[in-house]
């Protein structure tokens, strides 16, 4: 049977109409017995996750606003003494600190960290700087081998240390390194990832408040980004990490003496370490992970929002994806291995156990995530085209202005963007969703660790003049993200259909947001950086 063009087109609109009523038919026979219900369980519990989250934000704003008005500073409330020399007793009266730098192919950084370290302030004879490197480059591994040389050279006591293998990660590394005899006669260790690089008065600002208060077994500095004004990827990323720092890592030191440890940037006594446990590679988020099972120990923490150390934000959307998975799926499979452990722990206090099983770990780390993606990118979008199901203007309007506003004080020089900013942390939180169900799953991907790109001087480096780094760009051969892709294509439909059909003006929202998560998966933001 052959066919001419014409008939062609007649048996190809046949099929389509066909196809378009039957899809219309059983839209029609689901609609009331099984969609309009689920939706409705959807939106019931959504809000309920969203006035969780206004709880959280608000719980937390009086609990900043008590600390500013009161005056409550770490030097009030901790006993703290500056170290003074002693012509008899020379250097003796300071402790000795172990100064660990875990890096892994870190060529555009090793110089800043490595120099970074050996320049803190601190007798030279009570300081051992331990360089663990990781790397799998044999020319890095030279260079960061020869830098060590050089401030060796030069007085410094820096250890050089390697493994024949990457066994637990960053995780391993730490524990390796402190299985070394040197390690014995040291009371304290600070942390510094490879792209930290701490101010040279570091150790005298924070090793005081463990020398005098045996009780505190960490001390947790405030992160500050040197590129955060390099794209708007890194803009975005700078007001949600302030306000982390700012209100929640502040929160916890100042209620229960309890936050998660960031991983770099801070001290631990190497007792309260070792009593925990050590280091261990169960999940993707080991510092927190000793946090938590330091703190059930009985071991209190303290942030000092006033000491700040230099780093670098992943500028890179592949990097930032990386990261972001590893931060969302490895406190949620945390959180499923130690659940129990905490509920049924006798070291602590009931309100602090419930501190951290629901403030610090469900509503932060799983609900956040979750209803963010769920509600604003599915559930909001769907009921345009369920009108017999209503969301109401406070859990749509305004409960995430509340929380928006609250958020954006913590970097108020970026408030102007707010707006982007929630665009970009609503399409972010696919990702993060998809970590968080891998991390209560406990899925194959769960314990994926890839290393954070970090760019350093790669502007100097591969450019000169400032040609190496580009504003991110699309060309064709690029990976596309399909999941943001798909989304990003229903948001359009959504949004279409309300401008069409709808009252409630929700298209304005949606075609934003939209626009946002097409932008992501075409990988249309951060920066570009060439093969050299």
């Amino acid at each position: 049977m052959k066919f001419g063009s014409k008939e062609m087109v007649v048996f190809l609109q046949e099929a389509t109409d066909g196809v378009g009523l039957q899809l219309e038919l059983i839209w029609k026979y689901i609609r009331q017995p099984l969609i309009v219900p689920m939706l409705r369980v959807a939106v019931f519990i959504c809000l309920t996750m969203s006035l969780m989250m206004l709880v959280e934000k608000v719980y937390a704003a009086i609990v900043i606003s008590w600390v500013k008005l009161f005056g409550r500073k770490p030097e009030k409330v901790y006993k703290w003494e500056s170290f003074e020399d002693d012509v008899e007793m020379g250097s003796s009266n300071y402790p000795m600190v172990l100064v660990q730098v875990p890096m892994y192919n870190e060529k555009e950084v090793y110089q800043l960290s490595i120099g970074a370290a050996c320049g803190l302030t601190w007798p030279c004879d009570r300081i051992i700087i331990q360089i663990l490197d990781d790397s799998t480059d044999p020319s890095i591994k030279e260079l960061v081998e020869l830098e060590c040389h050089k401030w060796r050279s030069k007085g410094v006591n820096i250890k050089y240390e390697v493994r024949d293998n990457r066994n637990g990660y960053k995780a391993g590394a730490l524990k390796e390194g402190m299985k070394h005899s040197y390690v014995k006669q040291c009371d304290y260790v600070a942390i510094f990832d490879a792209d930290f690089q701490p101010e040279s008065d570091f150790l005298l600002r924070t090793i005081p408040f463990l020398v005098n208060n045996p009780e505190i077994g960490l001390v947790q500095a405030r992160w500050n980004f040197v590129n955060a004004d390099e794209c708007w990827m890194t803009r975005m990323q700078q007001m949600s990490l302030d306000y982390h720092f700012k209100v929640e890592q502040e929160v916890g030191s100042s209620t229960y003496a309890f936050f998660g440890f960031n991983g770099t940037a801070g001290v631990w006594r190497i007792s309260a370490l070792n009593e925990a446990g050590g280091w261990k590679d169960r999940t993707t988020v080991e510092d927190m992970d000793l946090a938590v099972r330091a703190s059930l120990k009985g071991w209190k923490f303290l942030f000092l929002s006033n000491i700040q150390v230099k780093n670098e934000l992943p500028s890179t959307l592949k990097a930032y994806r990386y990261q972001q998975h590893r931060w969302s799926c490895g406190p949620a499979n945390l959180f499923r291995k130690m659940v129990m452990e905490i509920m049924t722990n006798n070291r602590v206090s009931l309100w602090k156990k419930i501190y951290v099983v629901y403030s610090f770990f469900f509503v932060r780390k799983i609900t956040a995530h979750i209803n963010t993606f769920v509600f604003y990118c599915l559930v909001l979008p769907t009921s345009v085209l369920v009108p017999e199901v209503f969301i109401p203007t406070w859990g749509i309007v305004y409960i995430p202005s509340i929380v928006t506003l609250l958020n954006a004080v913590g970097t108020p020089r970026s408030f102007y963007l707010v707006v982007f900013w929630v665009l970009f942390e609503n399409t972010v939180a696919l990702h993060r969703t998809k970590g968080t169900i891998i991390g209560l799953l406990g899925t194959r991907r769960v314990n994926e660790w890839i290393v954070t790109e970090k760019l350093g001087d790669a502007l100097k480096v591969k450019g000169g003049d400032g040609k190496g780094l580009k504003k991110s760009q699309f060309r064709i051969g690029d990976r596309i993200y399909m999941l943001e892709l798909l989304v990003g294509l229903y948001l359009l439909f959504c949004g279409t259909y309300d401008l069409m059909y709808g009252k409630n003006h929700f298209f304005l929202f949606i075609y934003l947001q939209s626009i946002a998560f097409l932008i992501m998966a075409f990988g249309y933001i951060g920066t570009f950086v060439p093969n050299p």
